[in-house]
């Protein structure tokens, strides 16, 4: 009888052109995302060496980490941010390169675009210049962030080099509860294991509540991995990943369809299989969540306080450095702390299904005063989508405008930063001190909790908003 083999046995072993004995594998990747900010530097190292692009239609472009968020239609102001976008339309082109540029009508988050044009597909491999390609995990492929110099290797070889990682498998059953939605269990998993407690593993997520999420869930918790210090994360690819992916204007069409079904059927963890960590926990446990401190592991449900430096494994010293930082104190309560920002989008939560839970708060109600609102979505399509469901006509309603497509303020490299000293609630991945701006203070939460401060002004829990 054959051995059982996990998800990511089967994806890893069948990309492996050749395996070093105490060394990485030679591993073929079959999708490339590249964006402005890390692929300069690996073109200006193919013009050294004059070397080609070997498989340039398994790389796709696309502008998005420091993008303006308004009037994209103008010149880029900012004279880095421009040369870098620039660089990426003339290096796309000289080695004809899928480029989707500002204004382009598929442009977006590179983490976005990717999956709803149909690039991603199970059982592949897809790297890029960005930590937060664990994204496309959800889809049952084998993906990760990948630095520049790698970048460069990937572009002129279509390999890389890389140590096998050890294999995690999470477990959530049961249901979720009101209010829950997958931003929340991604930071209750974090919070539990810590920001490093997948370190130098690739997590499975397995259990009823991965099963019953859609794939824009999948694709949030997924985006997290990375955060908990994994090198990707992934699902099982089923009959929801198959209706997602069905008709999307890059995936596979017709008979090429029909043949390529079976094997992402077979995609999945063989009874018997081993893990070298097998973690389970219980949906019921979940609240809705929100950080306190300043990595994505210091997060507690919304209704409680403030955990005492006495429950951190991080120690006294850390624990008190973060929470001054964000000048909160131990056993304080989340609820009620006044926000200033609100920032809705991202690779995390930039989807319609974001926007769709953020107007079922917000419709009825109006924006609070002291608040400031970034609702940035994806890509054009998320756009379109949110203009076509009337979602744009709740948020306007309430008193929210709507910004274009960007990475926005989930890394500040753009004119979106939160001023120093001041809170906003993000639906992004990082909390890291001064992550979104100098000296700003981050409290990562779902689209249902931001929605519920917007409205407020204050930290609230978005189960009085719902029926």
């Amino acid at each position: 009888m054959p051995t059982p083999n996990t998800l990511f046995d089967k994806v890893w072993d069948a990309h492996v052109i050749r395996h070093i004995d105490d060394g990485p594998d030679v591993f073929f990747i079959d999708r490339h995302f590249i964006h402005e900010v890390t692929s300069p530097v690996a073109f200006l190292g193919l013009e050294g060496r004059n070397a080609p692009v070997l498989f340039s239609e398994r790389t796709f472009a696309t502008a998005d980490h420091n993008t303006p968020t308004l009037n994209q239609h103008l010149p880029v102001a900012d004279p880095l941010s421009a040369n870098q976008l620039d660089a990426l339309e003339r290096n796309s082109a000289k080695y004809h390169i899928s480029h989707w540029g500002l204004g382009h009508q598929k442009n977006g988050i590179v983490h976005v675009v990717g999956p709803e044009n149909g690039i991603t597909l199970p059982g592949m491999t897809i790297v890029c210049g960005d930590s937060h390609t664990s994204t496309h995990g959800a889809f049952g492929a084998i993906a990760f962030g990948i630095g520049t110099s790698e970048v460069e290797m990937v572009l002129a070889t279509q390999c890389i080099m890389q140590p096998k990682p050890k294999k995690m498998r999470i477990s959530v059953n049961g249901t979720l509860g009101k209010g829950v939605v997958p931003k929340d269990v991604a930071l209750y998993i974090i919070s539990q294991i810590s920001a490093s407690g997948a370190t130098g593993y690739f997590v499975e997520y397995a259990g009823d509540v991965f099963r019953t999420m859609s794939m824009e869930g999948r694709m949030t918790v997924c985006n997290m991995s990375i955060e908990m210090g994994a090198r990707g994360g992934m699902v099982a690819p089923d009959q929801t990943t198959l209706a997602y992916l069905k008709g999307r204007d890059l995936a596979p069409q017709g008979e090429a369809w029909d043949k390529l079904v079976p094997y992402w059927e077979s995609l999945k963890t063989d009874d018997g299989a081993t893990f070298d960590v097998d973690m389970t926990f219980d949906a019921a446990a979940i609240e809705p969540q929100i950080t306190y401190g300043t990595n994505p592991g210091m997060g507690t449900g919304v209704t409680r306080q403030i955990p005492t430096a006495a429950d951190q494994a991080d120690g006294d010293a850390s624990y008190q450095k973060s929470l001054a930082y964000m000048g909160f104190a131990e056993n304080e309560s989340m609820i009620g702390k006044p926000i200033d920002f609100v920032f809705l989008g991202s690779c995390t939560n930039g989807r319609i299904e974001d926007f769709r839970a953020f107007a079922s708060i917000v419709k009825g109600r109006r924006k609070a005063d002291n608040v400031t609102a970034w609702l940035v979505p994806g890509s054009h399509i998320v756009e379109s989508q949110i203009k076509a469901e009337g979602i744009l006509d709740v948020l306007t309603e309430a008193g929210f405008a709507l910004r274009q497509p960007g990475c926005s303020a989930c890394l500040a490299m753009n004119e979106d930063k939160i001023p120093a000293g001041k809170y906003a609630v993000s639906t992004s991945n990082r909390n890291f001190e001064g992550r979104q701006g100098p000296g700003a203070r981050t409290l990562l939460a779902s689209p249902l909790v931001a929605a519920a401060a917007a409205v407020t002004g204050v930290v609230t829990d978005p189960r009085e908003f719902l029926n």
